[in-house]
Parts: C-alpha cells; structure tokens; sequence
C-alpha cells in the first residue's frame, strides 16, 4: 500500500500526541525537505529518540500497527491491515542535537540535528539533506533511491555520492 501524505501527518501526530517529536526520514523525507510529494511512498521512515521506542511501539499498536520486523535496537517496522508500514530508526541522543543510531554491521549513523520540512502542507522535523545522501551509501541503488539523490544534489547543490552519478 502507497503511504499518503495523509498519513505521515496521522502517524507524526499520534507520536506526538505520545509525546515523541519524531524526524521524517527516508523518501518522505527527501520529499519533506524538497516541500513537495515527488512519487509515490511505500512506507514512512522516522527517526525517534531509543528512549521512545516502547512509547512509539504502544501508539502505534493502539492504532492498529503491530510488529512486521524487530532488529532492534538498529530498527523497528510496524504495519496496519491496510498495508501502511512505519519503519522506526532508533538514535541515541548526541551532544551536537543529533543522534547516533546502531547499525547492525559497524559503527554507528550519525544523524545531525533536525531541520525543517514540509508534508502535505505542514511543517514537520526531518533529516538533513547530507544525512540522507549519506544513508543512501552501502548498498545497490534502486531506481527510487537515485530519483531521490538526483533531486536532493540539484536541490541543495550537493554532490552526488560515486555510484549516484
């Protein structure tokens, strides 16, 4: 199921009536920062402090999602009958306002403080364009994350990373 911009309102606003000021991440978050919906989303990824994870875990239960995947405490994906799929990307607070996130393989991702997005018309928290290039390293390209990448570098001037260009 498609991920509407909807929907990543629903979702930020049940966590944060939670409690739990996440950051959108992802393709919705390359769309955040772009201000604009540039395709379609199979899910919403969002960055949230590992203190809240549990917090985050019962919001969304109580909304209908439950556990699609735990790799915790690097992940975790929760989905709906509908099809809709949040994937929570834990981060251990950083001194810089970021946070660190566990990888399963190597050291940590650091995320650097938030900055402003739009989705759907609202402002939301999201990833910073740098950060999001360099999440998109390690691994082949799909057609999606080069879509992605090509329209963060002309965007906010950024090279593209070696196997984006």
């Amino acid at each position: 199921m498609v991920m509407t911009a909807g929907d990543v309102l629903e979702v930020l606003d049940l966590l944060a009536s939670a409690g739990i000021e996440a950051w959108v991440d992802g393709g919705w978050g390359v769309d955040a920062l772009l201000g604009t919906e540039t395709r379609e989303h199979d899910d919403l990824d969002l960055a949230v402090p590992i203190s809240g994870v549990g917090t985050v875990r019962e919001a969304l239960g109580s909304a209908g999602f439950a556990t699609l995947r735990d790799w915790l405490p690097t992940a975790l994906a929760m989905g709906d009958q509908g099809g809709r799929e949040v994937d929570v990307h834990p981060l251990t607070p950083t001194p810089d306002g970021g946070g660190d996130q566990a990888q399963l393989h190597g050291p940590p991702f650091h995320y650097p403080p938030p900055t402003g997005g739009i989705v759907g018309g609202r402002a939301v928290r999201c990833v910073p364009a740098e950060a999001q290039l360099r999440a998109h390293l390690g691994y082949p390209p799909t057609s999606k994350d080069r879509h992605d990448l090509k329209l963060l570098s002309e965007r906010f001037g950024l090279p593209l990373p070696a196997p984006y260009e």
